[in-house]
């Protein structure tokens, strides 16, 4: 029972973006049947029940997670981005959400949320339009349907909880913040390690860390937004969040324009050819820069992806060299295969980008043959850049970015494949963040069940929050300090100056 373009397990990240109004007969019978046994006071076990972290994942796991550790405030204080939610009150678990932070922002009423739950095993139900007043009316709603899925969407003129009593085209989007999405099925062309489609492991999972440098600092250094979130998807890709007021603000046509410009053409099975232009925009050498080194260390050697690393690999590579230098080629083919030579893939990479610029005259004594003309130096000098690109260059979804309408799944919701949470990574430490060390619904309730089973930590460590007692403690107060607060602060700076800018039109500043 799949309504309004519910998920497709295979293609997680960012199924619903399409204005489908859900079946309404579906919808409101939906309320009432998918309680599953909601978690009302009378029935919640406040304690986590004796636990086995090999289990990765269960509706009963699920249901303890949003009723323990699921960060209600840190989310309702990110969205209704509201200065006065900055300093959470103090609650020892997710059970009472009378706690919650309050806040009179107009943002978060307005603001789509969507779910997908399973009211049966199996029967996968899909809702949009769900809208809520409070930080405690969203914990409500979630602690008793226990979506499998959590979907975030735009920010519109009206709730979307109205939809269906407002007149059909009245409810249109204000804003929303600009979104990429970055899978590693969509590098399954280059993977050499033996992964595809939902698959990965540590060799291919470096990709990800490469597109997000570049993309955050395109981001920051060439339009200038300050506040993005990056986040694990919880199987196999990575999300940004670009929060800043302008951000949001934009307008599809302008989403379309930030993400076109990260777009590079790097060919297809059918048209393996592609060339950048020259000379190399600014952005593209700079991305160069950023994943060359990554590339080196990561996909050349045999513990990569083996591109350098034996006869047949290093043969099919020079075999993509510009026809141009096919005497380049069979110079380092025959050299590379001597019983003499005994580079390293490093060294071959090396060496090969040194031959190629004396080729064509760029280093050295030797002019570039008479014959070639400057499109063929052209691509032969770019050739180096267009192979780095061809495996590590960012690889969008760029569907996802254009829409304000986008829904796009909610960060520190969990994926019912893996188990694990949508948590919070720095980019700054982004080339040692482990996917498979991510913590399980089944891991998070072990650490919670030794932590108070060992009584309060000695060291006066305040424990406001459950998520505190577990490994989720250090990505969840490291988003909170570097990004979180550091994002209401600038709302509550802009929001003094409007305050300013008004007091003085009306004379009374």
């Amino acid at each position: 029972n799949k309504m309004g373009g519910a998920s497709n397990d295979d293609n997680e990240e960012h199924e619903f973006g399409e204005d489908q109004p859900t079946n309404d007969a579906s919808s409101s019978n939906h309320d009432d049947a998918s309680a599953q046994q909601p978690m009302t006071s009378s029935n919640r076990s406040t304690k986590s029940s004796p636990s086995d972290s090999s289990v990765v994942f269960s509706p009963e796991l699920l249901g303890m997670y949003y009723a323990r550790l699921f960060p209600y405030q840190m989310l309702y204080s990110w969205l209704s981005y509201d200065p006065a939610t900055i300093n959470p009150k103090k609650s020892n678990s997710n059970t009472s959400t009378k706690n919650g932070t309050s806040s009179n922002s107009t943002t978060f009423p307005r603001r789509e949320f969507s779910m997908t739950i399973e009211p049966t095993p199996g029967n996968e139900v899909y809702i949009r339009y769900q809208s809520f007043l409070s930080q405690e009316e969203l914990t409500t709603a979630i602690q008793k349907r226990r979506p499998t899925k959590i979907d975030i969407g735009a920010v519109f003129n009206h709730p979307p909880k109205d939809n269906k009593s407002l007149p059909s085209g009245k409810l249109q989007t204000q804003e929303r913040e600009l979104v990429f999405d970055i899978d590693l099925t969509d590098y399954d062309a280059v993977r050499n390690c033996g992964c595809t489609g939902a698959k990965i492991c540590p060799k291919c999972w470096t990709f990800m860390g490469m597109a997000m440098e570049v993309m955050d600092e395109g981001l920051r250094n060439d339009f200038g937004f300050e506040h993005v979130a990056w986040f694990y998807s919880g199987r196999r890709g990575v999300h940004c969040w670009v929060c800043d007021d302008g951000a949001r603000k934009l307008t599809n046509e302008a989403r379309s324009a930030v993400a076109t410009y990260f777009e590079v053409n790097l060919g297809s099975d059918k048209n393996k050819n592609f060339h950048l232009s020259s000379p190399l925009h600014p952005m593209l050498t700079r991305a160069y820069d950023i994943l060359e080194p990554r590339f080196v260390e990561s996909v050349l050697p045999e513990e990569g992806h083996g591109l350098l690393s034996t006869r047949a690999s290093w043969t099919k590579l020079l075999m993509t060299l510009p026809k141009q230098a096919n005497s380049v080629a069979a110079k380092l083919e025959e050299k590379w295969g001597s019983k003499k030579d005994s580079t390293t893939p490093e060294e071959k990479w090396v060496e090969l980008k040194s031959v190629l610029s004396a080729f064509i005259g760029k280093t050295g004594s030797s002019k570039a043959p008479k014959n070639m003309s400057n499109a063929d130096r052209a691509r032969v000098e770019n050739w180096p850049v267009e192979t780095v690109f061809k495996y590590v260059y960012p690889r969008l979804d760029i569907n996802v970015s254009k829409m304000q309408n986008h829904l796009l799944k909610s960060p520190f919701c969990v994926h019912p494949k893996t188990g694990r949470v949508c948590v919070p990574i720095e980019v700054s430490n982004c080339s040692n963040f482990d996917p498979f060390q991510v913590p399980t619904l089944g891991q998070l309730m072990k650490e919670l069940d030794d932590f108070e089973a060992a009584g309060k930590p000695d060291d006066g460590t305040d424990v406001a929050f459950d998520w505190q007692k577990t490994s989720l403690k250090e990505p969840f107060e490291k988003f909170q300090k570097s990004f979180l607060v550091p994002l209401l602060n600038e709302e509550r700076r802009m929001q003094r100056e409007e305050r300013e800018k008004r007091a003085a039109a009306m004379g009374d500043f």
